[in-house]
């Protein structure tokens, strides 16, 4: 009887240990890359053409005269420009404005649609339905409640604004020169009739293109509660599909869109 205690607690100990050995392989295997996508807000950031842009005013920087470091700034600037949120009421009367928006719209899993290719030479492409269903051709349909992602490439034209927006104009009279990707309406329209997806976002100053004058996209989009997110970067950095976001706007009550900070998590060494 003894015999069979100690075989039995030698095999309890030798599967314990493969437990642990499996658990230490797995995690040294699997590793999360954080990956940033959002433009730094400073002097140089890019906001519509009629917007305020941000402001930095330096209250303190320096030694007190208590012994200890201090700084604080002031800033201003408008709800969009930079990495921003549009919040639904942007474009659609009694819509969620941004302290109203689902924090399950804002942090899940998503995808990214890689149109660089198409969008490379042509500043004024429209993603389209086509875009969509070839990247479900290779990686199945769009899931339930995904972030969907537009890699058009353009941010890398950011901050220089006669390449990104088209224009270094300023003012009313510059809209009209306005020049970059957006998403096409027909490609909105074929997303909120035949997908659920939780929010949208892209590299370019709008989820309209630039030459739009009836941003259609922006009001079928979110009419239907689907937040957008624009003026994002890095998104070279991201696979497919597999990977996790979280975008937190500023909690800015009655805002129809807000700075936000937005990133991605993305599992490495599976």
């Amino acid at each position: 009887m003894k015999f069979y205690v100690l075989c039995l607690s030698a095999l309890l100990c030798l599967m314990l240990s493969c437990k642990k050995s499996e658990h230490k392989e797995e995690s040294t295997t699997t590793k999360t890359k954080i990956v940033d996508l959002t433009h730094t807000f400073s002097e140089e950031t890019v906001y519509w053409v009629t917007a305020k842009e941000f402001k930095l005013d330096v209250v303190a920087k320096g030694d007190t005269d208590k012994g200890f470091f201090y700084a604080a700034n002031n800033f201003e600037t408008a709800e969009h420009g930079g990495t921003h949120i549009d919040a639904p009421i942007h474009f659609s009367k009694g819509k969620q404005s941004v302290e109203e928006i689902p924090l399950e719209k804002l942090v899940g899993s998503a995808i990214k649609i890689d149109v660089r290719a198409n969008a490379n030479n042509n500043p004024d492409y429209l993603v389209s339905v086509e875009d969509f269903t070839t990247w479900e051709k290779e990686h199945g349909q769009i899931p339930e409640g995904a972030i969907v992602l537009l890699d058009t490439g353009h941010a890398k034209h950011y901050p220089d604004k006669l390449k990104y927006l088209g224009t270094d104009q300023r003012g009313p009279e510059a809209i009209k020169l306005l020049h970059f990707p957006g998403l096409s309406p027909e490609a909105a329209t074929w997303l909120v009739e035949n997908r659920s997806i939780n929010s949208i976002g892209i590299d370019t100053p709008s989820i309209d293109y630039g030459q739009s004058e009836y941003f259609k996209s922006h009001v079928i989009l979110l009419s239907e509660n689907i937040p957008a997110f624009e003026n994002i970067t890095n998104l070279d950095q991201l696979p497919p599909k597999g990977f996790e976001v979280i975008a937190l706007p500023m909690k800015i009550k009655d805002g129809s869109g807000a700075p936000l900070r937005i990133i991605a998590k993305v599992k490495e060494g599976v």
